[in-house]
């Protein structure tokens, strides 16, 4: 028997739909692996139609055409190590998620995904059938179990796998980040080291798909819950891992462990790779934003100078009579400093042409909030012009504060296609902001230093669409906003939470109110990067006709 095994694992960042070109990435990591002499190459979940599918995987040409493609790459990748690579399988009328082993020319053993997850972002339970429990599978005289994501979340499929003959456990994943996601992974992983006594290597993808970002960060742990190697968070990467056989069984040779960032560090890095592949997939070079001179719009700014390189960002001020100058100033001012284009187009001509429209409509009628959304829905048209002329994709600048309470204006600056901060609350954004002005990464396009003036961040919030407006003259404080929303939206909680916080009850019920009013601009809002567990899509869905109010 060999002594020795060696498993390249490819952390890598497949394409939705792009079966030829996670392919050629999976054969691509396979010559990689046969050239270091590897034992098995392997990657992550569903990796050759990309993740997560959705609907798209339950259309008959679709995983047809997926399945085809396995069995291509299994008579490409013959001659070699073996191959195991996630995808879809069909057996009679079921449809499977599914990792399959590839050796000599063909798929040896299919492995059926036993637990489904239906909660956050998944919906396997009504995409996909329940696998069996099965066994291991053999790659020379090496017995490997692989139960596939959720399946090592829970006891039972990875205690089967050992109890068969099981002698170490690769998992392959496509499991996206929020915040804090990393120990939840870990602890559960490591709950099944314990449980089962085998080593355990979990394999993650990398990338961005709609709102969701793949971080990778595999690891490998011994038995005992010792961590033996630790790769990469968010960096497509390959590595060579190398397992020897003693009296105790196979261990994990100890291997290099990347350390992870801060937790806002994070966070900014999966704003950045979300906008920088939701460009790069759907086939946007460039892209532009209104540049208010705000906090919201200077970090949007960032971002995606640190994901595309400032000459594919154009920032656009659109001023109107109730914009300051110090607004003014602290535009151009961030432009600069990220060397992005700026543009000057103001508004005031259009909006005094669009008023003297609507004045026998609203002859007698005192101005009121309609006013102001007209100068934010003029704004929107303004940029969406722009868009089309130069096929330049428009980028909304609302944070999760504004977006939960419809503190935005609904074909106004609610317009465009991805919105980089819709998961981060305000006071994140404030941090979001002194966080980058003090830090600078490999992986950012964007000038390093400080390029948010620290009076935009100061700087009262202010939509400036009236005279003297304060975010605060309609909103509570974004300190107390966002604790009421943390809450009621991340926690589920209820008015009773909030008012055993500290909270006025009175403010709270008008937060509530507001949390439900706004759903139906949620529903035609667009995507943006998901930091949480509770994100604004496929995480929280409400109905927009809703009169339930909490009682308490």
């Amino acid at each position: 028997m060999s002594d020795h095994f060696r498993i390249t694992l490819a952390q890598l960042n497949p394409v939705v739909g792009d079966l030829a070109g996670n392919a050629a990435q999976a054969r691509a990591a396979w010559e990689a692996g046969r050239e270091a002499g590897a034992d098995l190459v392997a990657l992550p979940e569903m990796f050759i139609t990309g993740y997560n599918t959705q609907d798209l995987v339950m259309k008959p040409a679709f995983y047809t055409a997926a399945i085809e493609q396995v069995r291509q790459l299994a008579a490409d990748c013959a001659e070699g190590p073996a191959l195991a690579v996630g995808g879809p399988w069909v057996e009679g009328t079921e449809l499977y998620n599914a990792y399959h082993i590839l050796k000599g020319g063909r798929i040896s053993t299919s492995l059926l995904k036993h637990d489904l997850p239906n909660e956050t972002v998944f919906d396997e339970v009504r995409i996909f059938d329940a696998g069996p429990l099965g066994g291991p599978y053999a790659v020379g005289d090496t017995r490997i179990g692989s139960p596939i994501c959720e399946d090592a979340w829970h006891p039972e499929v990875p205690e089967t796998l050992a109890e068969t003959g099981a002698e170490f456990l690769l998992v392959p994943n496509g499991s996206p980040y929020y915040r804090g996601k990393h120990e939840t992974r870990l602890n559960h992983m490591v709950a099944r080291v314990v449980e089962t006594g085998l080593p355990l290597i979990y394999l993650n993808m990398v990338g961005g798909q709609d709102d969701q970002v793949f971080d990778g960060a595999t690891f490998g742990l011994n038995p005992g819950g010792a961590l033996a190697f630790q790769m990469p968070q968010f960096d497509a990467a390959i590595a060579h891992v190398d397992l020897e056989r003693g009296p105790e069984g196979w261990r994990i040779l100890p291997g290099e462990e990347h350390v992870h960032p801060s937790e806002y560090e994070q966070d900014y890095r999966a704003m950045v790779e979300a906008l920088r592949d939701y460009c790069g997939k759907t086939g946007f070079k460039k892209v532009l934003l209104g540049l208010s001179g705000g906090v919201d719009s200077a970090i949007v700014a960032t971002i995606a100078a640190d994901a595309l390189g400032p000459d594919n960002v154009r920032c656009v001020m659109l001023p109107s009579e109730y914009t300051s100058e110090d607004s003014l100033e602290d535009a151009k001012a961030v432009a600069t400093a990220l060397g992005c284009r700026y543009d000057f187009v103001p508004i005031s001509q259009g909006r005094a042409a669009i008023t003297e429209t609507l004045a026998p409509l609203f002859a007698g009628l005192a101005p009121d909030v309609t006013e102001e959304n007209i100068q934010s829905r003029l704004r929107g048209l303004l940029l969406m012009a722009l868009s089309n002329k130069f096929g330049e994709m428009l980028l909304t600048t609302g944070n999760k504060s504004e977006v939960a309470v419809g503190y935005a204006t609904i074909y106004g600056d609610m317009a465009g296609g991805y919105n980089p901060i819709k998961d981060l609350y305000k006071t994140r954004v404030f941090e979001a902001c002194r966080w980058r002005n003090a830090n600078h990464r490999p992986w950012m396009n964007g000038s390093a230093g400080e390029v948010i003036p620290p009076r935009v961040i100061s700087k009262p919030p202010s939509a400036e669409l009236r005279e003297d407006q304060k975010d605060s003259d309609s909103l509570p404080d974004y300190d107390d906003l966002d604790q009421m929303l943390e809450i009621l939206i991340d926690r589920d909680g209820s008015i009773g939470d909030c008012v055993a916080a500290g909270f006025d009850r009175a403010v709270a019920q008008k937060v509530e109110r507001l949390i439900y009013l706004s759903e139906y601009k949620r529903f035609q809002s667009a995507p943006g990067a998901r930091l949480t567990k509770k994100a604004f899509w496929l995480d929280r869905r409400y109905p927009i006709v809703n009169r339930w109010r909490d009682p308490s």
